[in-house]
């Protein structure tokens, strides 16, 4: 099975070139199964039940979020009857929707799919390594392809997480801090790493936002209205390859041009 993860895709550029692009991509690829960050869609701060649709319409099979998964309230009733939307599983129980899903991919296989937040800086309620043992077992009762979405500031959390979950789970995909890190990886336990898979969107910005608008915050103190940037965007992501095992035998970083 060939797995296709594309990083945080940030507002109107970042889903105009999933929309766009992922078709091709996916079949030159090869994908069986695509998941997404779709935590910035909306203006760059959170996702909208339109936007969440528009993308599983343009060959997403699974949405993932983060911290930003309550700006936009429209999401919650939406979240409580999605089953291929998930929100990170370690906010609190009385939250709606799961942080745990199964998606099947184009060769029928199923793929549990896993949300977390990181704790550090972020500060959810529980920390993701309390629940997240719970959740590769049950993941485990149905499927041995289990792709986890670490969505965390910290580098240290992420490296720890897929350390921890080296041999239990296909891949542990770092989000978050939209800069791809140059460390994707095939650990000895023979799960996939990459510390953090990138963004989705104008990469001429600080991190999506207007580089203007958000140098003149950093420098002023004062607030900013941010907006999101349209130069040089590009689709970055990571492909893991894994045998019937759930076991990756590969792991490969994504950048493609799109403007």
């Amino acid at each position: 099975m060939r797995i296709l993860f594309i990083a945080d895709a940030v507002g109107v550029p970042g889903r105009r070139a999933v929309e766009e692009r992922l078709p091709s991509l996916r079949e030159e690829l090869q994908a069986d199964l695509v998941i997404l960050n779709g935590e910035n869609l909306a203006d760059g701060v959170g996702i909208t039940p339109k936007l969440a649709d528009r993308m599983l319409a343009s060959g997403v099979d699974a949405i993932t979020l983060g911290n930003h998964v309550w700006r936009r309230g429209e999401i919650v009733p939406y979240l409580k009857d999605s089953e291929r939307v998930v929100r990170p599983a370690n906010l609190s129980r009385r939250a709606p929707g799961r942080g745990l899903a199964f998606v099947a991919g184009a060769d029928g296989n199923e793929v549990a799919v896993i949300n977390l937040l990181g704790a550090l800086f972020l500060g959810p309620p529980h920390s993701p390594f309390e629940v997240v043992d719970d959740l590769i077992d049950e993941a485990r009762t149905r499927t041995a392809f289990i792709v986890v979405d670490m969505h965390a500031e910290a580098t240290s959390e992420k490296v720890a997480m897929a350390r921890w979950l080296d041999g239990k789970v296909t891949a542990v995909i770092g989000t978050h801090t939209h800069v791809q890190t140059n460390d994707a990886r095939v650990q000895p336990g023979g799960t996939a790493a990459l510390t953090d898979a990138g963004m989705t969107g104008p990469h001429d910005s600080v991190i999506g936002v207007e580089a203007e608008l958000a140098i003149r915050q950093m420098r002023t103190g004062m607030p900013v209205r941010f907006e999101t940037a349209s130069g040089d965007v590009r689709i970055e992501g990571v492909v893991v390859e894994c045998g019937a095992d759930g076991r990756a035998t590969s792991c490969e970083a994504v950048r493609v041009s799109v403007q």
